[in-house]
């Protein structure tokens, strides 16, 4: 079951928000949401300074997914301790770009694990085949880097990064510094799909996001 930290959102001051996904009614897609036991397993920390309730895509994430942790903070002691339950980092891997060029990532591959350095490693297949688990820092480049020196557990686990072929959905909404930024629901989607060979989850997340970016620009639209 996908757990929810309790202080994701504070409904008890926005009424009107939705108690499954946060959002204004008129951008709630809740009805179109079944959870799919997902494979690969899934944790967002998130930073505090990053609860778009209006565009963002974390807790809708983890409202797809049976096997899905959201939580919000700035530092774990451990893998564990965000998880709530024993793990080994190192068969869990770690979405986090940082410098590393899109230039130096293999043109022909989506998911990246990296080095310490944050170099390609060989024998791509065998390293990602081994991966139970995603970790996703959900925040802008700057909150994701805090996340990422303020937990030093992930050095435990595997690194990757992502060279998407096409761009976020997002377009003019929220844009991107760079082509491989992705929404937290278009990255998980990516290495959910991918990396546990179900493309259900691609499908069924891909959807959902499309219906709230729609919602969203018809709600501009009305109140413009």
């Amino acid at each position: 079951m996908a757990v929810m930290d309790s202080s994701a959102v504070n409904l008890e001051s926005a009424p009107a928000l939705c108690p499954r996904c946060g959002k204004p009614p008129a951008l709630c897609v809740c009805e179109n949401i079944a959870a799919i036991d997902n494979r690969i397993a899934l944790v967002i920390l998130q930073h505090p300074q990053e609860q778009d309730r209006e565009l963002g895509t974390a807790r809708l994430t983890a409202l797809h997914l049976k096997h899905a942790t959201l939580k919000i903070g700035l530092s774990w002691p451990s893998l564990a301790k965000a998880l709530g339950r024993p793990v080994d980092p190192k068969r869990w891997a770690v979405l986090y770009l940082g410098s590393v060029s899109r230039k130096t990532l293999p043109a022909n591959r989506e998911i990246v694990a990296l080095d310490s350095k944050g170099a390609p490693l060989d024998d791509q297949d065998k390293i990602l085949e081994e991966i139970e688990g995603i970790v996703l820092l959900d925040g802008s480049w700057s909150q994701a880097k805090a996340l990422w020196w303020r937990n030093p557990w992930v050095l435990k686990c595997r690194r990757i990064a992502l060279n998407p072929k096409q761009r976020s959905r997002y377009g003019n909404l929220r844009r991107e510094p760079r082509y491989e930024g992705l929404s937290t629901l278009e990255a998980a989607a990516l290495c959910l799909s991918q990396l546990g060979a179900q493309p259900e989850i691609a499908a069924a997340l891909t959807r959902s996001f499309g219906l709230l970016l729609t919602r969203y620009r018809g709600a501009t639209t009305q109140r413009n």
